[in-house]
């Protein structure tokens, strides 16, 4: 995808000195306003692709707080592409105004399909649009992994872990395939299940990563009083939002790590921050239903 990027920068986030690590997050979140982070990355092979062989309509799927349905909407919208969202639920079926993320998407042209979540099966519904190039839910194939690669630079070679958190695998999938050798990568899934551990075994050759598994909050888009704490007390701190779905999580259990001493002394950790920050109103609206303190 050819447009403008801003540079994505490591910026070093404070620690008191007596934990002897360094850690810097890689602001993904910043390189475009509304595709950023992994979700650039990720689709900007597979516009290329649907180009080339002369597709003019996208289809992908996803939820409805997705920051991926966001992404491929406005994608669409500014190469020319029509766009349809398979949504999972059809609750907010008369409400898509309502919702944030579904309201964003449909201003820059985006057509929704609601499926119940017993109906949602997306390799069946994949039969019915042969006329679409289908990127998969939360973008993740082999060409999203190839524009992954591209997140780490020469400028990152001397950190020795690289974390981020997972949703799909393909983000972490790319890091995987384009550390060095001395390189440990950490994927901190915002998902419950062991299923993330065979999808990315596809997609990688090395042995240099590892799930941390303990940091999920109870699952997708699941969270808790500690949790809004620390993204807010991290944002007031770092002046760094986070979104509450997965960095939020993997910052968290970043910090964690680091206070049990799980790093060595003298280890530069690169924490990569893929965006999302879309979601926070969404997720706020949550949060005043359950009478809970908002993401500020």
């Amino acid at each position: 995808m050819m447009f403008q990027l801003h540079k994505s920068v490591n910026q070093q986030i404070s620690l008191p000195s007596h934990y002897g690590v360094e850690l810097f997050l890689k602001r993904e979140d910043q390189i475009h306003l509304f595709i950023s982070g992994n979700k650039y990355r990720k689709l900007k092979y597979n516009i290329e692709e649907a180009q080339k062989r002369g597709y003019k309509k996208l289809l992908t799927f996803g939820g409805a707080y997705s920051n991926h349905i966001a992404a491929v909407a406005f994608a669409g919208n500014m190469f020319g592409f029509e766009t349809l969202g398979i949504i999972r639920g059809d609750e907010l079926k008369d409400k898509v105004d309502d919702n944030a993320t579904l309201s964003f998407a449909k201003k820059h042209g985006m057509q929704f399909k609601f499926m119940t979540r017993e109906a949602y099966r997306t390799d069946k519904l994949i039969e019915k649009y042969q006329d679409y190039y289908i990127i998969p839910e939360g973008g993740t194939n082999a060409l999203a992994i190839k524009g992954c690669e591209e997140i780490l630079t020469e400028t990152d070679v001397d950190f020795n872990y690289v974390c981020t958190s997972v949703g799909t695998g393909g983000t972490m999938s790319g890091l995987i395939n384009c550390s060095q050798p001395s390189q440990q990568v950490l994927g901190f899934p915002a998902l419950k299940g062991s299923f993330l551990q065979e999808d990315i075994s596809k997609f990688v050759s090395k042995h240099n990563w590892e799930l941390v598994t303990n940091y999920h909050f109870g699952g997708y888009a699941k969270i808790n009083l500690e949790l809004i704490r620390f993204i807010n007390e991290f944002k007031k701190k770092q002046h760094i939002p986070l979104d509450p779905v997965y960095t939020g999580k993997m910052m968290f259990g970043i910090f964690d790590l680091i206070q049990k001493d799980y790093f060595p002394k003298g280890s530069r950790i690169l924490a990569i921050h893929t965006g999302g920050l879309q979601g926070i109103e969404g997720m706020n609206n949550l949060l005043k239903q359950k009478n809970l303190p908002l993401i500020e």
